[in-house]
């Protein structure tokens, strides 16, 4: 059993191009929510990696560079002008999201004093505040940026605000869920019932993802995540969820530990059904797009394609492939100059038979908990074969792989990339 998705190393590379809502950002762009919570999951911990001064891997390395550069053209901006409105709300946002909080209120401070009425100062410093911990100067900015809201953001900034005022209420150390939506978790597996799902505003779980994207470090809002999946009947996703808030984050509340516990039996016991029964237990959450934040990959920003070297390839490249319906894909120009080449791909084996050594398998970005239910989209496979007479033990953590790339062009019943004579090795 491939467990959990939340665990993946890899995160999607996006270009983002004006947040919805919380903290504000001209350079990303959000989709409507809730979103597929696989897809959600990624882009969370997209926005978390941003922040760490060495994220692991390639991808996530070049993610924060793209925050970095960006903060630098404004930071050169200030040395020669005064930043208008919008570039000191970006500049506040970009160092809030790289982990600055410190100079994240600085800035925000200043553009404040000279913009008083401007929302996304107003909200982009509340979160500035509260991510450094000061919760009274938080509950400040956020009520004047509840004030401030147009109409269509102004919930999310009232939960903002409401979640502020409950921690700053709380214990010192506290480590208990926040009571966002006023009901209590019972951490019985499965869907809840219906008349526990009726005290949860219809945009619940919205507006935790919503939360959870603002602060993609907090662990409690992931916390709050895992049992609003749960409350819909996708225990799989909450005992996924669970396990990253106790192994990535350290999370040790009892609760938390006693609930994750029992969704991952829970979880492991759909794992052991057929195939054809696991779509029951997907949930009936009805999500509105399938990743938290717009894609778009910048492939200037790929290095040149060496003839004599090996080739690293991004997943999101691979997203860039497009198919006709008569299966004619269209692949990037960068994909069709690798072909022939070595190449390099970091992501989990997907076994296509229950054997424990194989001479060939799947590839993928992130681990599905059940092929039937989340098989990726072709563009999002490559099928793997080693050399002649050569098998490989299939494992369950991250892989990478590197061998020859070959692209199908004309077989709708192969698999779109091939990497072929491929070595297996543990990921960088």
């Amino acid at each position: 059993m491939v467990r959990p998705l939340y665990l993946a190393l890899l995160v999607p590379l996006f270009l983002p191009a004006a947040a919805c809502a919380g903290l504000y950002y001209s350079g990303e762009t959000q989709e409507e929510l809730p979103a597929q919570w696989r897809g959600f999951l990624l882009d969370h911990r997209a926005l978390r990696l941003i922040a760490s001064p060495a994220p692991t891997g390639g991808v996530a390395a070049l993610l924060r560079e793209q925050y970095q550069d960006a903060a630098k053209k404004l930071e050169d901006a200030l040395r020669v002008r005064a930043l208008s409105t919008d570039e000191a709300a970006d500049l506040g946002a970009l160092y809030v999201r790289l982990g600055k909080a410190a100079k994240a209120v600085e800035v925000l401070r200043a553009a404040q004093r000279q913009h008083p009425e401007h929302f996304r100062i107003a909200a982009n410093l509340g979160t500035a505040w509260q991510v450094q911990g000061e919760l009274t100067e938080a509950v400040a900015a956020l009520q004047e940026a509840v004030r401030l809201a147009p109409p269509k953001l102004r919930s999310a900034e009232e939960y903002h605000l409401k979640l502020v005022r409950l921690r700053q209420k709380e214990k010192k150390g506290a480590s208990t869920l926040d009571e966002l939506f006023g009901v209590t978790y019972s951490g019985q597996p499965g869907k809840q019932p219906l008349s526990e799902r009726q005290k949860l505003p219809a945009d619940a779980a919205a507006v935790a993802q919503q939360l959870a994207l603002w602060l993609p470090a907090d662990g409690r809002l992931l916390w709050q995540l895992g049992e609003l999946a749960n409350a819909y009947g996708d225990v799989r996703t909450a005992a996924n969820i669970l396990d990253g808030c106790v192994t990535e984050l350290g999370m040790a509340a009892p609760e938390l530990r006693r609930h994750r516990q029992a969704y991952r039996v829970a979880a492991d016991e759909i794992a052991k059904l057929p195939d054809d029964e696991h779509a029951k237990y997907k949930g009936d959450l009805v999500t509105k797009s399938a990743r938290a934040l717009a894609r778009k990959f910048d492939l200037s920003r790929l290095p040149p394609v060496r003839a004599d070297g090996v080739n690293d390839i991004p997943w999101p490249v691979l997203a860039e492939t497009t198919m006709a319906k008569s299966f004619k894909p269209r692949f990037v120009r960068y994909l069709e100059e690798l072909e022939g080449k070595r190449v390099a791909l970091a992501g989990f084996m997907q076994p296509l038979r229950p054997d424990d050594e194989v001479p060939g398998f799947l590839l993928i970005e992130y681990p599905v908990g059940c092929w039937f239910c989340e098989t990726p989209e072709p563009a999002m496979i490559v099928f793997v074969t080693l050399p002649d007479g050569k098998t490989t033990p299939i494992k369950r953590g991250p892989v990478k792989v590197e061998g020859v790339l070959k692209l199908n062009r004309d077989d709708p019943e192969d698999f779109l990339y091939t990497i072929q004579k491929a070595r297996v090795a543990e990921p960088d």
